[in-house]
C-alpha cells in the first residue's frame, strides 16, 4: 500500500488525495495506510528482465491474507545481499487497498528474487504489477530511490466480507483541553455483523497511523469487535486511527480527526471613526485552523447579518487574523466575526463589537 504519510499534521492539513479530499466533515474520517516517500531516481544499480506471479487471480476472506509468490529476475551491480519490493497498483475494482507490495523479498541464487506477497481481502479489485524498490524497506519508512519501473502481470483479487470500520468520539464536540473517548468497532461489512472473535487492532496516534511498526503495537477489541480508548487532551490535534495488523503492512484502517469548536474572538482597533475610514480588526480562532477564513460582518435591521469584507485568513500556529471594517454611517455600528464551519472545526462567531461611525 502506497501513500503520503499523516506526519505531525493538525487535522485540518491532513494529506490531499484520499485522506484530505473527503475530509470536510467532522469527526474527519479517513483511510489510514502507511506511507512510502521516495526522494531520488530509480536505483541504477538494478537492472530488471522479468517479474512474474504463481498466481493471476487469488479469493480472500475477511481479515485473512492469501500468500502469492513473487520472483523478479535481474541484475544488482551494488551489494548482492539487497532485497527488492515489487509494487502493485490498483487498475479496477473497490477495494480499500490502492497499492500492494511484496516486502524485502530475498535474494536467491542466479540473480533472482522471490518471496510471499500477503494479498488481503480489502484489496479486492484488480492489481498490475508497476516497479520494483531496492531495499531494505519497511512500510512507512520511506525509500532512498524511486521505483525501477516495470510492466509486469496482473492479479486479480475478490475480497469477501472485508472488514468495515466505525468510530464513535465522545464528547461529539471535543473542548480545547479536555480529554475524549474514541469507540471503535470492527464488523463484517457484507454481513453486518463482528466477526464473532476478538480482533487484534494498532490504536494510533499522529505518526504511527502512517508508520506502521507491526503486532508490538497492537490491542484487542471484545468478541463484539469493539475496543473504547481513552485519549488525553494533547492526542485531539492529530490523527487518531485503528489499523487492522498485516503481514509486513496494515490490511486497512481508518483515522479521524475530532471535532472541534469554533471559537472566535475579535476587538476593534478604535471604536470609534469617521465614516468610510478603515478600522483594523484583530481576533483569533482557537486552535488556529490555518487553511479556513474569517468573515466580518455588520447588522442589518433587527437580524440580518451581512459579510461586508473580503475574507481573513487565519494566520497558522496562532490562529490570528485582521479584518477591515469601514463604519457607512455616523452612529452606533454592531459588527462581528462570523466562521463557517470548516474541516473538524464548528461553525462560531465572536460577541457583536461596536464601532461608531463620526
Amino acid at each position: 500500500m502506497l501513500g503520503s504519510g499523516l506526519y505531525r499534521c493538525h487535522p485540518q492539513c491532513m494529506r490531499t488525495g484520499r485522506v484530505l479530499a473527503a475530509l470536510l466533515a467532522a469527526p474527519l474520517l479517513l483511510a489510514v495506510f502507511p506511507a512510502v516517500a521516495a526522494q531520488a531516481a530509480p536505483d541504477p544499480d538494478l537492472k530488471i528482465d522479468s517479474i512474474t506471479l504463481n498466481k493471476t487471480s487469488v479469493a480472500v476472506s475477511g481479515l485473512n491474507t492469501v500468500p502469492v509468490t513473487v520472483t523478479v529476475k535481474g541484475t544488482y551491480g551494488a551489494d548482492a545481499g539487497t532485497p527488492v519490493n515489487v509494487i502493485l497498483e490498483r487498475t479496477g475494482g473497490t477495494g480499500q487497498e490502492r497499492t500492494l507490495f511484496s516486502t524485502n523479498l530475498p535474494r536467491l541464487a542466479n540473480g533472482t528474487w522471490s518471496g510471499p506477497l500477503q494479498v488481503p481481502s480489502t484489496a479486492n479489485g484488480t492489481f498490475k504489477v508497476t516497479g520494483v524498490l531496492t531495499g531494505p524497506f519497511f512500510p512507512g519508512s520511506g525509500s532512498m530511490t524511486d521505483p525501477t519501473a516495470y510492466a509486469g502481470p496482473s492479479l486479480a483479487v475478490t475480497g469477501t466480507h472485508q472488514p468495515k470500520i466505525t468510530a464513535s468520539v465522545s464528547p461529539k464536540v471535543v473542548p480545547f483541553g479536555s480529554g475524549f473517548s474514541i469507540t471503535w468497532a470492527v464488523t463484517d461489512a457484507q454481513t453486518g455483523k463482528p466477526y464473532g472473535s476478538k480482533v487484534r487492532v494498532v490504536l494510533g496516534t499522529d505518526n504511527t497511523c502512517a508508520e506502521y511498526f507491526g503486532p508490538g503495537y497492537t490491542n484487542l477489541t471484545n468478541t463484539s469487535g469493539v475496543v473504547t480508548k481513552s485519549y488525553p487532551a494533547s492526542d485531539a490535534q492529530w490523527v487518531n486511527c485503528l489499523l487492522l495488523p498485516g503481514n509486513p503492512s496494515s490490511i486497512g484502517g481508518l483515522g479521524l480527526g475530532v471535532a472541534r469548536p469554533g471559537i472566535v474572538t475579535a476587538t476593534p482597533s478604535k471604536t470609534s471613526a469617521p465614516v468610510g475610514t478603515i478600522v483594523p480588526v484583530n481576533g483569533v480562532v482557537q486552535g488556529a485552523p490555518s487553511a479556513c477564513k474569517v468573515y466580518l460582518q455588520r447588522l442589518y435591521g433587527a437580524t440580518q447579518w451581512k459579510t461586508v469584507s473580503p475574507a481573513g485568513s487565519i494566520r497558522s500556529y496562532s490562529g490570528k487574523f485582521t479584518l477591515n471594517a469601514q463604519p457607512a454611517y455616523k452612529g452606533l455600528i454592531p459588527y462581528r466575526v462570523y466562521f463557517p464551519k470548516c474541516y473538524n472545526y464548528q461553525a462560531g462567531v465572536s460577541k457583536v463589537f461596536y464601532i461608531r461611525g463620526l
